[in-house]
């Protein structure tokens, strides 16, 4: 993965994934359209490229948006560069979905803070340069007693506790924090603001999560146009079969239902409008579509689908996580119902 983070900074892909020009960003504010179209089209080739630029992106995003400028400068060039790889830490054991129910604890010490507790399902934990990380401070109960920091990988009482295998090969990871000790100047936004940074970082990269969801679909339905058109079956085609071809229907109206839902999305938060509904629909309807396009294209395999290596197999693996991490599918379900509710 390191070496994909370079390649792509290298390739000028990772300057879509920072903000500022000053600091090698292609722009001043991050472009909401072309880091989907980047994700779509990195999906499509190459699961764990687009995996890489999305944790760079995701990792830094809450420098871009709430860093300060020493933060800033210090931090992004590299990011951009493919330098230094980023990572998100929110999640923890109890403290999914509920990020109400962190625990992890950051007591202010002088001009530090002392980080205890741990944090599970990092990406690209335990090969990361830096890490945001969200722990309660304690300012209100609940969401509003939570700040971020930025903490450095070499940072002592910061460890990794466990390496976590999961289906598709991303590095994941759970991570402990024994009386880590980060500068007070490394937190980002004012204390007790680390919901809404949070939430603020999701809010830009939600969405390209659609979008990656979307590059998966449609390589699933080249591969699975493809095996419909060369694989004989009763002395003719499978795509001579009127089931394929309703089959085939539904992948390609799914998927451009989706494309439709991930670009208007990106195209409103670009315009400075509010879409955390919209985001949440994109993500929802993208990846649940997804999804289901790669399970009838490997379908359409029959039992060569489900042999390690064959492309549908892959896609298989790297489709079900999008539709849990970064909001599960029921989280984006509840966040558009709620934003329903407040508009009627």
């Amino acid at each position: 993965l390191a070496q994909l983070v370079r390649q792509l900074g290298e390739g000028g892909w990772l300057r879509h994934a920072i903000a500022g020009t000053a600091h090698g960003g292609a722009h001043d504010a991050i472009d909401t359209r072309a880091i989907c179209l980047i994700r779509e089209t990195l999906a499509r080739h190459h699961g764990l490229a687009d995996f890489a630029f999305a944790m760079q992106g995701l990792g830094a995003g809450a420098i871009s948006l709430f860093g300060s400028a020493a933060d800033r400068a210090d931090y992004l060039p590299r990011v951009a560069r493919g330098e230094a790889i980023a990572a998100f830490a929110l999640s923890e054991p109890q403290a999914g979905s509920d990020v109400a129910a962190m625990q992890c604890a950051a007591l202010r010490d002088g001009d530090h803070y002392v980080l205890d507790g741990e944090k599970t399902w990092i990406s690209n934990g335990g090969i990361a340069d830096f890490y945001v990380v969200f722990a309660r401070t304690g300012e209100q109960p609940g969401a509003r007693g939570i700040s971020a920091f930025i903490v450095d990988a070499d940072t002592p009482g910061f460890g990794i506790a466990e390496r976590i295998d999961v289906i598709a090969p991303h590095p994941l990871a759970r991570l402990q924090f024994t009386q880590c000790r980060v500068p007070a100047a490394r937190r980002l936004g004012e204390a007790g603001q680390g919901f809404k940074v949070a939430m603020a970082t999701l809010d830009v990269f939600r969405t390209s999560v659609a979008a990656a969801a979307l590059g998966f679909a449609r390589r699933a339905l080249d591969e699975g146009l493809a095996r419909a058109r060369s694989r004989r079956m009763f002395g003719q085609v499978l795509a001579d079969f009127q089931l394929t071809q309703a089959r085939l229907a539904d992948m390609a109206t799914g998927i451009d239902s989706a494309a439709l839902l991930t670009y208007r999305a990106a195209w409103r938060r670009d315009q400075g409008q509010k879409v955390t509904k919209e985001a949440a629909m994109a993500k929802l309807h993208a990846t649940e579509t997804a999804q289901q396009v790669i399970d009838a294209a490997l379908q359409l395999f029959g039992g060569l689908g489900v042999v390690s290596g064959q492309t549908v197999e892959s896609l298989y693996r790297e489709i079900r996580a999008l539709r849990i991490y970064e909001g599960a599918s029921e989280v984006q379900q509840l966040i558009i119902a709620r934003e329903l509710l407040k508009e009627t």
